[in-house]
């Protein structure tokens, strides 16, 4: 998954941007969730900390606007969406930190949801210990394990973590690693810049976002909006390993696809494309860590020969969450020619990109890769395609040619009238 960081926001932009043909989509119906296991799933992840009791949300205290919110929240979850509710820093009073960072429990099983007894356990909680988010996001995502269905982690924090060394943002990224399709939301209560960063980072390595929130019916609507957000037909990539050379590579049917490329590491997967067909792809890879400036993402067609049919590629400098690019390539319908070349040509996909670690921290690793989502369809080439070199206009070519020629001809004959009348008044 990409995220780019924001690797949702992220992959939500390489569709929009590539809506002119790029992007795939019939493929895509056998992912919209049914019922069984394909039901989306939500756990609710609470801060319960001592610090939860500060009274600056709407002249009560965190704790409270967060009881408010959920018991909304619950009176509004879909049918369909299964919900689970887990807390951090609930039960410990005492000061051993080793104890305290595992104060993490879950309150409301993931399942069928019943609201009174939700809102039972939810009235219990009240501000206690540690905050160990690190601890609770791994245990969350125990949680949501099994089904098909798309899994979100919402976690409701109003402090850092503090019990280092476990960084909560590389257990993000590991989460994000295992290719599962699990979201992780993060919403900061009165954050301060420090608490701001971490969450942000938890959730741009799953490819989910960061919200601030200051106010309770910012919490309720935002807790909301991302509940129901689980409920909505998702398409979840497919996991690949792509290759170092195109005659190792998988083959790929139409479809989304997800995997990792290393810094400097070239990636390589396989589509059959028949005379006639015309193959769309497109690829988005994120940044979901600290890079250097200046990079580049690169998608190759080539030959089972090397040689290159088409490329697509997209440069930038600065800070970025996520570069996209993409290609076609109309192979020609040679069924009506004497030629007997009429079964299907490999194509080779090659994926790089040129991002760079940062030159210091634990951001410069370079394990696992960067998050790689891959777009492949394979269609019937539209009438024409085989001209798409002429002008790169395809037949359109000539139209261009009559609005440049009308527009010289128009030009000399206006000059020739205004010449004539300025010849006109003179003589007058």
């Amino acid at each position: 998954m990409i995220t780019r960081k924001r690797l949702a926001a992220g992959v939500c932009a390489l569709f929009a941007a590539l809506s002119t043909g790029l992007a795939p989509t019939a493929a895509y119906a056998a992912d919209e969730p049914d019922d069984g296991g394909a039901k989306p799933k939500v756990e609710l992840v609470l801060d319960v900390s001592g610090s939860m009791r500060a009274r600056d949300i709407d002249g009560k205290s965190r704790m409270a606007a967060a009881k408010q919110a959920f018991n909304e929240v619950l009176d509004a979850t879909p049918e369909d969406v299964e919900l689970g509710i887990r807390t951090l820093g609930a039960t410990y009073r005492g000061d051993d930190r080793k104890t305290g960072c595992k104060d993490t429990e879950q309150l409301y099983p993931v399942g069928p949801l019943d609201r009174r007894d939700a809102k039972t356990a939810v009235a219990t909680l009240s501000p206690t210990g540690f905050t160990p988010i690190g601890p609770a996001l791994l245990k969350a995502a125990d949680d949501l394990e099994g089904g098909e269905g798309s899994r979100r982690i919402v976690l409701i924090s109003d402090g850092e973590d503090t019990c280092q060394p476990l960084d909560p943002c590389e257990v993000a990224r590991e989460i994000a690693a295992k290719g599962v399709n699990l979201t992780v939301d993060t919403l900061g209560l009165v954050p301060n810049t420090k608490m701001r960063a971490q969450l942000s980072c938890i959730a741009e390595a799953t490819g989910g976002t960061y919200t601030s929130i200051r106010h309770t019916d910012e919490l309720t609507d935002r807790v909301g909006q991302l509940v129901d957000r689980a409920a909505d037909p998702v398409v979840n990539p497919v996991a690949v390993e792509g290759a170092d050379r195109c005659d190792a590579a998988p083959e790929l049917k139409p479809g989304l696809y997800s995997d990792r490329a290393g810094f400097g590491q070239h990636r390589w997967y396989r589509v059959d494309v028949a005379p006639g067909e015309e193959l769309r792809a497109s690829v988005s890879v994120a940044a979901d860590r600290a890079v250097n400036n200046d990079y580049g993402v690169l998608l190759r067609a080539v030959t089972k020969h090397d040689r290159e049919i088409v490329r697509g590629s997209e440069a930038g400098d600065g800070r970025t969450d996520v570069l996209s690019t993409g290609l076609r390539y109309p192979k020609p319908d040679d069924s009506d020619s004497d030629s007997d070349e009429t079964e299907k040509e490999t194509v080779c996909l090659q994926v790089s990109h040129s991002f760079s670690a940062a030159a210091s921290g634990a951001s410069a690793k370079g394990k696992p890769g960067l998050p790689v989502e891959l777009a492949v369809d394979v269609v019937d080439a539209p009438d024409g395609s085989s001209d798409v070199a002429a002008f790169g206009l395809g037949r359109g070519w000539w139209l261009l040619g009559a609005l440049v020629l009308t527009g010289f001809v128009g030009g000399l004959l206006w000059g020739w009238i205004s010449r004539w009348r300025v010849a006109v008044w003179r003589t007058n």
